[in-house]
């Protein structure tokens, strides 16, 4: 017997929602009545001309989502509102008792209608003729026209093109439009199109002052006349417009736009609960915020969160499509949601909104048009984020490298970008690195090296996976007597980063392998070891030495030399911008597991083999060359692997492994 109930019933039953213990009079308020009547004669009126053809541009074309035609008639509400309490504020109250001022919106699934009804200003039947008569005449751009006329900037009107309302045929067969003035003695009237070249204009009676639109859905659109669905989409774009927005009877607005109010006005929780809003985590909490509010050189309300939660792969990897978590908003109406193109790609880790009244839009308020004012707003954005973590680096360094060990790799991100070249340096300063001249786990700036390393040219760094690892590299031991200070690099990326830095504030930043090739070249006369009470070797020693050594690996050197600059490791590699070299071999590698031949790698980095002549496995392989010859050969390759996996230059170990177990062999076949 359910299915014999009428229309109008199933409507009431669809329409109630279902109450709960936490539920309040106030919580399930809503205007929408359904008690208009139209009465008299209908007046059919043909748009103007070309309308006709831009409703159906606008119908299929201008919004890339169809969604978004609550957003415009919540916005059009909103400024309708606007008007009456302007109108209200400007004529001292007249016109009889103030109205409460919300925007209500019904669904109903069973009739396939949304619903959306306003307290606003209203239309009269001329207005409503002009204003919904013509696209592109705007009732809310001709009364900010009048407003700047008066001198009065203080108006928040959102609409700006007369098309909005239009958008309602993007999903609706029909529409159905009552309004009243607020005007003394005004009447009601009726508006109705169905998309054509037409409208009907009647007067009605049981109107509300304010606006009311009924949209018959089309058949592929019934999705928005289910609650959940609407719901969905008015808190994604319409969540901080500045009336209560209440859908069957629930309010949905709630949350503040907290980047309207003063700072100094909004709690912790207050914060904490917008953040939430923001994530739709409820469980998440934030480790930087950052209120920001300007009126030059752009007028921009904003604010930022960090989360304390370190990002998953998964959202590191969202660098392909550069998706923020920083939307933009204009007078309070989301404009584009988790936008790409208002911060660099690296500060996505961000979540926050920034609203600004001076961006130009396009009809559909979807596209930035003024790229060089999206261009400026980035750039001051930009600026300020970066000097704002500087400054919380110093204010609190332990909870700021809390914050670096998480997104280190966004920082390192910017550094690299194409889009930041001018800006390298600014995100540089973000970054830390342990020293040699400080204890284990504390870190430093480059600018902080800077301050201490006197009269030095260069900023020196060496690439390591750990400290242990950079401290017993023969890199640092050939350096480490100098007292010049190294930063320890630990990250794979780092070498990348730096090469790609280049410079910073004037100082070039050299790898200290590449200092070592330097040192190496300009002390060709000091390569015979002096050191005091060891064995050392004569310049003919050294000579015999490296010509047979050169000679012995053959295409793997370019060169070999004695050197006084190690200790504890018998031998090492140099090769001029090593890291580069790193990097081209793990490229290569990837693409050709191959590798490069022995003739090749030496044509490409002319490798050259330092050998510790004071180091006793040196020492015995002056004289092991003459005695057995075949040995000799076999310590020396060994030598040289073992000085390639030091440097980092080994593509693949395998190959090593089978000579050290040949090595192990010959020496165990002499004892």
């Amino acid at each position: 017997h359910l299915n014999k109930l009428p229309a109008s019933t199933w409507r009431f039953l669809s329409t109630q929602p279902e109450a709960t213990s936490e539920d309040t009079e106030e919580d399930l308020h809503n205007i929408i009545k359904d008690e208009e009547k139209v009465v008299g004669q209908a007046n059919e009126h043909e748009f103007q001309a070309e309308t006709a053809e831009l409703l159906d541009i606008v119908a299929k074309s201008l919004y890339s989502e169809n969604e978004v035609f609550i957003r415009e008639i919540i916005s059009n509400a909103s400024d309708a509102l606007e008007k009456l309490r302007y109108n209200r504020l400007t004529t001292d109250g007249e016109g009889g008792e103030a109205p409460q001022m919300e925007i209500h919106i019904r669904t109903d699934k069973y009739e396939n209608t949304f619903t959306i009804q306003d307290t606003g200003i209203g239309m009269t039947k001329e207005e409503l003729s002009s204003n919904l008569g013509t696209i592109a005449r705007s009732g809310s751009k001709a009364f900010l026209k009048q407003v700047a006329d008066k001198g009065d900037a203080g108006s928040s009107i959102i609409g700006q093109f007369g098309v909005g309302f239009y958008s309602t045929f993007m999903v609706g067969s029909k529409v159905t439009v009552y309004t009243k003035s607020h005007d003394p003695n005004s009447k009601g009237y009726s508006w109705t199109s169905e998309g054509g070249v037409s409208y009907k204009i009647t007067e009605a009676e049981s109107v509300m002052p304010g606006t009311k639109i009924v949209v018959t859905l089309k058949p592929d659109c019934r999705k928005f006349a289910e609650e959940e669905t609407v719901k969905s989409i008015i808190k994604k774009h319409s969540a901080f417009v500045g009336f209560p927005v209440r859908l069957n009877g629930k309010l949905l607005n709630a949350v503040k736009p907290l980047w309207t109010l003063d700072p100094k006005d909004i709690d912790e929780d207050q914060h904490l609960n917008f953040f939430r809003h923001l994530t739709n985590n409820q469980s998440d909490h934030y480790l930087y915020k950052l209120f920001y509010k300007t009126d030059a050189p752009l007028n921009i309300r904003s604010i930022f969160y960090v989360s304390e939660q370190q990002p998953t792969m998964l959202e590191m990897a969202r660098d392909a499509s550069g998706m923020s978590g920083v939307s933009l908003y204009s007078r309070k109406v989301l404009v584009q949601h988790k936008t790409t193109n208002l911060l660099p790609k690296w500060l996505r880790f961000l979540t926050g909104v920034v609203d600004s009244e001076d961006i130009p839009l396009n009809l559909s308020r979807e596209l930035l048009q003024n790229s060089a004012l999206i261009s400026k707003l980035r750039e001051t954005l930009t600026s300020r984020l970066i000097r704002y973590f500087l400054d919380q680096s110093r204010r609190d360094p332990e909870k700021y490298l809390k914050f670096h060990a998480g997104y280190k790799l966004f920082i390192t991100e910017g550094v690299l970008s194409e889009d930041m070249q001018e800006k390298r340096e600014e995100v540089a300063q973000l970054l830390r690195y342990e020293s040699s001249t400080l204890p284990e786990g504390e870190v430093t700036s480059f600018k902080d090296y800077i301050t201490r390393m006197g009269e030095e040219r260069n900023i020196l760094y060496l690439c390591a996976p750990s400290r242990s690892l950079a401290e017993s590299s023969p890199y640092f031991e050939s350096l480490k007597n100098s007292g010049r200070e190294v930063l320890f690099c630990y990250d794979p990326y780092d070498e990348v980063t730096l090469l790609q830095l280049k410079t910073y504030s004037g100082k070039q930043l050299f790898s200290l392998e590449n200092e070592v090739v330097a040192n190496s070249y300009q002390n060709e006369k000091d390569t015979t070891p002096k050191a005091d009470g060891e064995l050392t070797m004569s310049d003919s020693q050294s000579k015999e030495l490296t010509d047979w050594a050169k000679a012995a690996l053959d295409l793997k050197v370019t060169d070999v030399k004695v050197t006084d600059k190690l200790d504890k490791h018998p031998a090492m590699v140099t090769v001029w911008e090593m890291g580069s070299v790193r990097h081209f071999l793990k490229s290569q590698y990837l693409t050709d597991p191959k590798g490069l031949s022995e003739s090749e790698r030496t044509a490409l980095f002319k490798p050259t083999l330092q050998l510790n002549a004071v180091h006793p496995i040196v020492m015995k392989l002056t004289s092991l060359k003459n005695e057995d010859e075949d040995l000799a050969k076999a310590l020396l390759e060994q030598l040289y692997d073992n000085a390639m996996v030091s440097a980092g230059l080994f593509e693949d170990a395998r190959p090593m492994v089978n000579r050290l177990n040949d090595l192990l062999t010959k020496v165990l076949q002499k004892h």
